[in-house]
């Protein structure tokens, strides 16, 4: 039986008392540039212990009360408002009272997980398997994918067994497709080819907090063997972070990152292809040339995009439910970054839209033994379109996080 364990993180907005034991503080630096609603992070200091804590911004001689996740050895939270370039702002770490009733929460609902603030829904995870269309092979049964992922204004921004030729496509997700394991290519993504799979493993960790909610859910890349026997070869965890709406509502973030280690003494290599791993996306349907519009940092469009390499990538579009759209950043830290990428030409699919940032798209990449990998994203959603300027200021801010000096 599969076991889900359900962590509590809250996250704590809470008035400091007078005679509260302060912990810490905290000076954040907005830098070069100018920051608005910053998503910050920095080290939970040791003399925290395990104890709730609350954080206060002071400012103008008044203490304020700010929201904190605390995750793993990290606080987070939100730099609000405008912050312009070369400003400080100071902040106090107390023992404080968990809040008991957070903002940003994750609900299980029979063999799917969504994420909502307040009763918003923001994305769900579907770790249970979703049974294939009535007629086509149970081959694409599918686990471990993102779907639906809705923007701000309730319009549904990915699809899922999209039309008969690509029934493998699921939302967001992320299999490797030509990869050398255990002296044979395997591919991991056109689950059609019988030679593997990615699947949920059983791990799940559901997060709640007044700053983000979210999830860490464990996957396995699966090998099909000659012999009609399994194995896995690739073991990731993601961890899926969404953060409350900004611009009255109108914009949303969240972050995906995956951490993946090969699992056989042998590792497993990730060759040169086109597409596969990184950040996978199918768009709904209601997305076609005639529809939707991408865009790169580059100034690339649908047209050119396909092989190029972008920081993000802007993707916006109709729908009969309203116009929506979503920016795609990719971490400089991510192999090979800025990531190529994979843009389905006008004509595939009558018009339809697949995505893909490519980390193995210009050269391959071994993963050894023993040793631990990452890649990492953040995505915006938001409603009608955002200009480039703004796509670009968001890039810089998930790049160049504010700083932050213990005081």
């Amino acid at each position: 039986m599969r076991k889900f364990h359900l962590l509590s993180v809250f996250l704590l907005l809470t008035a400091c008392h007078s005679f509260a034991q302060a912990i810490a503080g905290f000076v954040v630096k907005s830098g070069t540039f100018p920051r608005h609603n910053s998503i910050v992070y920095t080290a939970l200091p040791p003399s925290a212990g395990n104890a709730p804590v609350s954080l206060e911004e002071i400012t103008g001689g008044k203490r304020i009360p700010v929201a904190v996740n605390v995750y793993k050895g990290q606080l987070c939270w939100i730099l609000s408002g405008n912050t312009p370039a070369g400003a400080e702002r100071t902040y106090e770490l107390k023992k404080g009272v968990p809040v008991t009733n957070p903002r940003m929460k994750t609900a299980l609902h029979n063999g799917s997980l969504v994420l909502e603030e307040h009763n918003d829904p923001i994305l769900q995870y579907n770790f249970k398997t979703v049974a294939a269309p009535s007629g086509a092979d149970t081959v694409y049964s599918r686990s471990a994918f993102i779907h639906p992922l809705w923007a701000p204004n309730g319009v549904v921004l990915t699809n899922i067994f999209p039309n008969a030729g690509h029934l493998h496509h699921m939302g967001v997700w992320n299999p490797w497709t030509h990869t050398l394991f255990e002296g044979r290519e395997t591919d991991f993504w056109n689950v059609q080819k019988k030679e593997g799979k990615v699947r949920f493993n059983g791990n799940l960790e559901t997060l709640s907090g007044n700053v983000w909610c979210g999830f860490s859910a464990g996957q396995d890349h699966v090998a099909f063997l000659k012999d009609g026997t399994e194995k896995t070869a690739i073991r990731e965890t993601w961890l899926i972070q969404a953060y409350p709406a900004t611009n009255e509502g109108a914009r949303r973030q969240w972050d995906f990152t995956t951490t993946f280690a090969a699992t056989t003494p042998n590792g497993i290599t990730l060759l040169q292809y086109r597409y596969g791993g990184g950040f996978g996306l199918r768009t709904t349907a209601a997305f076609t040339a005639q529809t939707s519009q991408v865009i790169t940092s580059e100034g690339k469009t649908r047209k050119d995009a396909d092989s190029t390499r972008a920081r993000w990538v802007k993707i916006s579009g109709t729908t009969t439910h309203g116009k929506a759209g979503m920016l795609i950043m990719n971490y400089p830290d991510n192999f090979d970054s800025p990531e190529p990428l994979r843009v389905w030409p006008e004509n595939m699919e009558g018009g339809e839209l697949m995505f893909n940032y490519t980390p193995t798209r210009m050269k391959p990449w071994q993963l050894y033994p023993g040793a631990r990998y990452q890649l990492k994203y953040r995505v915006m959603v938001y409603n009608d379109d955002i200009i480039n300027e703004e796509a670009e200021a968001a890039w810089q801010e998930y790049a160049h996080p504010p700083e932050v000096r213990v005081i």
